[in-house]
This record gives structure tokens, C-alpha cells and sequence, in this order.
């Protein structure tokens, strides 16, 4: 969270702490081995976790950083997300880069796993190539000449368009969708666990109003974000955000006559913490538990039947799903709809 791993443009000095450390050896940490680091960090802060350990520098005995990458090097990004990886692979390979000052760049062979913009060509040279993601749900009902609109706050903002999309950067179709961001805080997400909940509902019930949109995404990230820290006062702050905002959402969509479909990717915020020897140990990462799919139809009245037999029902299900509530025909490669 402090260090290499921004996404979205977030918070570009993330990257830029990143590449101090890896690239020109400085950061503010600097030990003999990694072990000694971790060691001595948790000791100097005992509640700090992994997800928000600082950069550190590993040194020789005479104090200089044994690890830079230097001209000449290869350098293998190994993430299998696009994500986390489009911006420091940008900060290695782009001539014109303008984010932050790199005092030097080093000339190395840098690749990735995957090319993880196949808009954009980031980064220039990989090692697998991605798989290709066709035939999308928002391909189709722009197709369909279905007005949508995707919505959420910066942490979470790839996630209804990039991902959402195919790994794709930029629209389908912009005469019909519209794509907002709103700019998340830059502060540790316990700190501010309310996050940006309140601003996507507002503008969800702004852009709901218009009447101009048949189809809607938003994303909480609260539960997510706030869930990697561990944190469990703030994790319940966070989820008690995202049900205030929904339910101002879900009186929108009563009055506007419409369909509204609440799930999540993963958990996160409903396991905290697990249990060793009887001691509470805290867990930051993303749970197994089964996600819910909710329909919220309140003008419900008899038009279709939820199918209550599909045992391996999953996320995949739920493209189809809407193509049915929206009134098209999904397409036969679609996995099954969760509705008859």
C-alpha cells in the first residue's frame, strides 16, 4: 500500500518510493538483510502489517545498497494483474515520463508476466501472452444500444472499467456510456474508512435521476481496502458506510422503477481476524466464505423465477443474468442466468 504497488494513479509517490528503493537504493530503512528489516520494523511498530510495511534498503558493511537495478540488468515484473504493475512498468520504459523525478533510468530488459494494457502496449515486452477477453457484458449491451454508466472512487475505478472491460483502458462506446471517478483519499484507508461511499451515492442517485442510463456499476471499495488492514474497528466503520450509502441507493432505484443486483468479487471485511492457540491472530487477506447475490426488484411481480438449483453458481452467472433483466436474450456462450 506504501510502496511500487499504486493503481489507478492513485498516488503516484507509492511508485516513486518504490523506485527509490529498487532503482537508486535510498529509502529511509537501511539493514544488513531483509529479515533484520522486518524484524526491526515490527519491533519499532508492532500493529503495522505487511500491507503497509515501509520501503527499506538492503546494505553492505560499508553501507552501501547491494541490490540497485543498473544499467545492463533484466528485470521480470511478476505479477499476473494488470493493475498494480501498469505504472511502474510505465516509470521503467517510457522516454517522456512526467510523473516524478527519476534522477536516472537505468537501461535495462524489463518485461512482465503478461502485457497488462493491451490498449496501451504496457509493457512492450512480456513473457505470456494474456488471454484475450471478448464478447464482454458491457460489448454487448452497447451493442444493444443499452445506455450505461460505470462509477466508483479511484482505488476501485479500474475495476468497473479496465476490468470490467476486458483489460481495456479506455471506452466501447462513448456514445453510450460515461465513465466517473471520483479521486480517492490519500491516507491509509483506516484512517478514513468511509472512504468515498457517500460521493459514488450521491452521484449514483444524481446519474439515476436523469433517466438517461438503462444500465449502472458502481463499486464500494470500503470492505476491500479497509479490510486489508487489519483494523477491525475501522472495518466495521467501513461496512456500516457502505450500508448507509446503499440503502440511499436502493430508495432511488424503488422510485425510478428499476433492478438493482448487490454482490462483491470476494470478502474480506467479514473475517478479520482468525484464532491460533486462542489467540486472535490478524488476517488481511481476502477470504474464501461463499459471496451473496442480491436482487433488489420491488416492483417484483411474478415476471421470472430465481433459480434455486444451480449448485455451482458463481460471478460468472450474473452477465447473463442481467441481459435477461434488462430484457435481451444472452448470448449462448454466456454462462447460465440465475434467473427463468
Amino acid at each position: 500500500m506504501v510502496t511500487t504497488m499504486d493503481r489507478y494513479e492513485a498516488d503516484w509517490t507509492v511508485v516513486e518510493r518504490g523506485w527509490q528503493a529498487h532503482v537508486l537504493g535510498e529509502a529511509p530503512n537501511r539493514f544488513r538483510t531483509a529479515a533484520e528489516a522486518v524484524r526491526a520494523i515490527r519491533e519499532r511498530d508492532p500493529e503495522i502489517t505487511d500491507q503497509y510495511m515501509p520501503s527499506f534498503v538492503v546494505v553492505d558493511e560499508e553501507g552501501r545498497p547491494v541490490g540497485p537495478i543498473l544499467d545492463g540488468d533484466a528485470v521480470v515484473f511478476f505479477n499476473f494483474r494488470g493493475d498494480r504493475a501498469i505504472e511502474i512498468s510505465r516509470a521503467f520504459e517510457e522516454e517522456d515520463f512526467q510523473a516524478f523525478d527519476r534522477k536516472c533510468r537505468p537501461d535495462v530488459l524489463y518485461a512482465g508476466i503478461m502485457e497488462y494494457d493491451g490498449d496501451l502496449k504496457i509493457p512492450k515486452k512480456y513473457l505470456v501472452n494474456p488471454p484475450a477477453i471478448d464478447r464482454t457484458l458491457g460489448e454487448y449491451l452497447a451493442a444493444n444500444d443499452v445506455t450505461q454508466f460505470a462509477l466508483s472512487e479511484t482505488q476501485k475505478f479500474g475495476h468497473v472499467t479496465y476490468f470490467w472491460n476486458g483489460n481495456r483502458s479506455g471506452y466501447i462506446d462513448e456514445t453510450r456510456e460515461l465513465y466517473l471517478e471520483i479521486p480517492s483519499d490519500k491516507v491509509p484507508f483506516d484512517q478514513r474508512p468511509w472512504m468515498k461511499a457517500a460521493e459514488i451515492a450521491d452521484e449514483t442517485i444524481r446519474l439515476l435521476e436523469t433517466g438517461a442510463y438503462r444500465c449502472g456499476r458502481i463499486n464500494f471499495a470500503n470492505g476491500d481496502m479497509v479490510g486489508h488492514t487489519g483494523n477491525l474497528e475501522a472495518a466495521v466503520v467501513a461496512v456500516e458506510a457502505v450500508d448507509k450509502s446503499l440503502k440511499r441507493i436502493l430508495t432511488i432505484v424503488e422510485q425510478t422503477r428499476g433492478i438493482a443486483l448487490v454482490t462483491a468479487d470476494h470478502g474480506n471485511s467479514d473475517e478479520m481476524f482468525t484464532l491460533k492457540g486462542g489467540e486472535r491472530i490478524v488476517k488481511t487477506s481476502h477470504t474464501l466464505n461463499p459471496v451473496p447475490l442480491i436482487v433488489y426488484d420491488p416492483g417484483y411481480s411474478g415476471e421470472y423465477n430465481l433459480r434455486m438449483d444451480m449448485e455451482a453458481a458463481g460471478l460468472s452467472n450474473i452477465a447473463a443474468t442481467v441481459c435477461r433483466l434488462l430484457g435481451f436474450e444472452p448470448p449462448e456462450d454466456y454462462d447460465e442466468a440465475l434467473i427463468e
